[in-house]
């Protein structure tokens, strides 16, 4: 990988880069601030954390779209109060999880989606005994083809008829999978969160780390942990025949026998969607271990613009040759899902990017010695800010810029980059409420103390795990 070294923190700020999107002046970026406060510079930085800090949490309650518009609203509050200088907003980022989602949508419209499900299914239900190891990889898998984490969604009703079938407890593979594919995510070539890594290392001055760089250490990092956190909980619990509360459901009539999965006829471009689809994952990868692959007239196109332009040139092909309902596509749950995650990087994002920028002195100051005697802390910043900010994509544009601003190694960086799936903490997700509602023994649940949840356990093996088998991937040089 070259000098990783992360750098001193003293030229983390360079007058000009040359990046993906050209040569852009670093002090249009970077926040700065224009003395309004009347109060010293440590309690208006405080008072600018308290704002930003509200901005979250008021976000994380409403949920949703929400989020960026308390992080709008934070922006405009720094601004006018404070004088902060915004940074320019995460455009590359946000542009990626449109172009993932929009091809991703036309794949469902053309009736990729199913297949992939029904794929999924058959995988899950050909050994019904181990459902709770083969369930979270299918999971896993699922995300790092698809660059989302929410085909979970789908196979939900899956994973609890075969678990449920066999006598094994539903909630050890739906708690286990759901989980698993949110670590998916920084495993992934096309997720939102390893391409905004990915760009802001060659923003802070380190374009020698390249896709195969972060993937070569995350991806079996998290994968390692997956099948650890998979194992360690399929033990967990009372078997269901043992299960004082799904007794107490089967007696009260309440346990329906599992639904039987649609094998109605699939649309005659969905097998070609899917292929598709991943023959441009499957080019992105190439395109990231490679780099000739994407160098024109001598120079190397950023990563962002080739998943952006693969995946858009994916879904023209298939809007072409699949028979893809491009309504449908409008509508689809995916596209609704990543506007979402736009909206949500966005605002809050962009809000914490000013607020870093603006105040990345007195991190320095603050926090530079801790961050070279005690790095790996960060660690726990990733992990307790992506709960509440409930997206990975979000946590790394603005949360990663901190670490890099202290001078934090850059293998170190990338070994924490798991951290960011800390989703699960808060039992607030999507796709962790899904799988409560899906699981009608009663054995996946959300406990009378909220943090007590059924995937408290197996997420925080999973993460924990993926981030020390990734931190002694980097120490190995790899």
């Amino acid at each position: 990988m070259g000098n990783r070294s992360g750098g001193a923190a003293k030229r983390v700020f360079p007058l000009s880069e040359t990046t993906g999107e050209g040569v852009r002046s670093r002090a249009s970026e970077t926040g700065s601030r224009r003395t309004r406060f009347p109060g010293n510079k440590m309690t208006a930085t405080i008072l600018e954390f308290l704002i930003v800090l509200a901005a979250i949490l008021l976000g994380a309650r409403q949920g949703g779209l929400a989020i960026g518009y308390w992080g709008g609203l934070g922006l405009v509050l720094l601004a006018v109060i404070f004088g902060v200088t915004p940074t320019a907003p995460p455009v590359d980022v946000m542009l990626i999880i449109i172009a993932v989602c929009m091809s991703a949508a036309c794949m469902d419209a053309a009736g990729g989606l199913d297949f992939l499900v029904r794929i999924a299914a058959r995988i899950i239900r050909s050994n019904p005994k181990y459902v709770s190891i083969i369930a979270p990889l299918v999971g896993f898998f699922l995300t790092f083809f698809s660059g989302t984490g929410n085909l979970i969604f789908a196979i939900h009703p899956v994973i609890y008829e075969v678990a449920y079938s066999a006598g094994v407890r539903p909630e050890r593979p739906m708690a286990s999978a759901t989980v698993a594919a949110q670590v998916g995510i920084t495993a992934c070539p096309i997720s939102a969160a390893t391409a905004a890594l990915l760009g802001l290392f060659a923003a802070y001055g380190h374009a020698d780390v390249t896709l195969s760089s972060i993937l070569m250490v995350t991806f079996p990092a998290c994968l390692i942990g997956v099948l650890v956190g998979s194992f360690v909980y399929m033990f967990w619990g009372k078997e269901l025949k043992d299960d004082p509360e799904y007794q107490r459901r089967l007696k009260a009539g309440l346990v329906e026998p599992p639904e039987a999965i649609s094998d109605a006829p699939l649309p005659k471009g969905a097998r070609l969607s899917v292929v598709i689809f991943l023959l441009g994952v499957l080019l992105i990868v190439l395109a990231g271990f490679f780099p000739e692959l994407r160098t024109i007239n001598g120079k190397a196109v950023s990563m962002s613009l080739v998943i952006e332009m693969v995946m858009l040139a994916g879904a023209a092909l298939m809007a072409a040759f699949c028979h893809a309902n491009l309504d449908v596509a409008s509508k689809s749950p995916t596209l609704r899902a990543g506007v979402v995650s736009v909206g949500a990087i966005f605002g809050i994002a962009w809000l914490a990017d000013s607020f870093i920028g603006a105040n990345k002195g007195f991190f320095m100051e603050l926090a530079g010695d801790l961050a070279a005697q005690a790095p790996w802390l960060f660690a726990f910043v990733l992990f307790f800010m992506s709960a509440l900010l409930t997206s990975q994509g979000a946590t790394t544009r603005a949360i990663m810029p901190l670490g890099l601003t202290l001078g934090i190694p850059v293998p170190l960086m990338i070994a924490m980059f798991p951290a960011v799936n800390g989703l699960f903490f808060l039992p607030i997700t999507g796709p962790a409420l899904s799988a409560v509602s899906f699981d009608r023994s009663g054995t996946t649940k959300i406990g009378k103390y909220i943090l007590n949840h059924s995937f408290q356990i197996p997420g925080i093996v999973m993460v924990v795990v993926s981030v020390l088998v990734a931190m002694l991937l980097t120490q190995l040089g790899l």
